[in-house]
This record gives structure tokens, sequence and C-alpha cells, in this order.
């Protein structure tokens, strides 16, 4: 279904974008996996992948080393990209540091237009970007995760208006919003079991959403059966926003 095309998928070691990367290889995608630290774990799930791999490193809160990648990437023509990168933590009102502020901002929006400022010129034609958003962009809470939430807000609204914007250029742009997810950064969250049991019961499945439902949907959206379907936020969430 993608043989030919090559998919650069950012935070390739968690356990989102590892889900992304096999589905992608196993429909015959090449692929570029993006660390920031973990190369050993990305270096293991490139082992895994029967797809032509290639890893880059780069600290995406420098907008530098985005640069030095991107550069880097240049004479590899891409078809996908898939803004993966991110982080989930804390930040309550009165309790929030700034180097709290910055770390959210930059790897949950700012990194994720200067990539795209930076590439967008080299896609090819008919490129597909799909960002990976949260339901949380969608609801909201008394948790103290306002900011995390703001910026995924953001996120959907980039995806909409660079759809617009990439469109003359056949570009399709969508995001992916899972639900909660079990990975090792929402484990310490979940470790509390009332908070557990909350969260369950806003899941009308009455399940947690799993990586590679995640990854079937991003899937989808950089194939052909999804061909007219841009500006989108697709929720893959059991129910959780309903």
């Amino acid at each position: 279904m993608l043989h030919g095309q090559t998919a650069l998928i950012t935070g390739a070691s968690g356990g989102i974008g590892s889900a992304i990367a096999r589905a992608l290889a196993k429909a015959g995608a090449g692929l570029v996996l993006h660390y920031r630290a973990d190369r050993s774990t990305v270096e293991r799930l490139a082992g895994e992948l029967s797809a032509p791999v290639r890893i880059v490193q780069a600290d995406l809160r420098s907008m530098s080393a985005i640069q030095t990648m991107v550069a880097g990437l240049k004479a590899l023509p891409l078809d996908i990209v898939i803004n993966n990168a991110g982080v989930w933590k804390p930040t309550p009102l009165g309790a929030t540091t700034e180097p709290d502020i910055d770390e959210m901002i930059e790897l949950n929006l700012r990194s994720i237009f200067w990539l795209m400022n930076c590439l967008a010129p080299q896609l090819r034609e008919g490129s597909r970007i799909v960002n990976i958003s949260s339901v949380a962009a969608q609801t909201a809470s008394a948790s103290g995760r306002s900011l995390y939430r703001a910026t995924k807000a953001a996120i959907d609204s980039l995806t909409r208006n660079w759809a617009l914007e990439l469109a003359p250029r056949g570009i399709r742009v969508n995001a992916v919003a899972p639900g909660m997810i079990e990975t090792g950064m929402t484990a310490g969250h979940l470790a509390d079991d009332a908070t557990r049991q909350h969260l369950l019961a806003r899941h009308p499945l009455g399940r947690f959403t799993t990586a590679d439902e995640v990854a079937d949907a991003v899937l989808f959206l950089c194939g052909e059966q999804s061909r007219h379907i841009t500006g989108q936020i697709v929720n893959v969430s059991g129910g959780f926003v309903v």
C-alpha cells in the first residue's frame, strides 16, 4: 500500500511511535526513525522491521537541531511525516515552573511548527502529514494538565490551517487524537487505582486505547483509502469525547 514511499516518524522510541513504525513498515514504507536520547530502543525497533530504515537523532527543543536534521534529509524525498514526539506532564496552577512551561511548549508545539516550517518546501506533491494530538484538546479537566491540553488544541488548529495552506500541492494534513493509552509516559498517572477507574469510566467501550489502534488510524490517513480526507481530527478513544 505504501511501497516506494518514505515516512519520517518523530519520537519513534515511544510506545505510539514504535507502533506506527511497525504499521507503516508492514504496509511497505521505508522509514526514518527519529529519537532524542534512546538510540538503543530505536535500533532494536529497526532490527524488527522488514523495511529500509534510517535512524536520525535530534533534540526537537532546539531549532538549530531541527534544521540540521532536515538538512541531512534533503536528499531523501519524504512522502509522509508523522509528528508524534511530545511530552505529557502535570502543570498545576501555582506549582508550575518556567522550565516546565518551556519544555511543554517547545516539545508539543514549537518543535512541530518549526519542523514543518523547515520540511514543507522539500515534501513531495501529494505527501501526507499526520499529527498526533489527543482527546485532551477537546475536553477539560481539573487534573492540572491545562497546558498540555492547550498545546494539543494548538496542534488541532495547525492541522486545519496547514490542510488549507498545503492543499494546492495536494498535501493532506490530518491528526489522530487518542484516548488514554498505557505507555511509559502515563504509567505513573494510571498507577493510582481511583484515577484509573475514573478514566476507564469515561471510555464508553470499557477500556483504554492501544498504541496499535492509533497506528491503524495513522496508516489509514497515510493510504489511498483516505485520499479525499484532509483537515480532520480523527478520535481513536473508545468514545471518550462522545
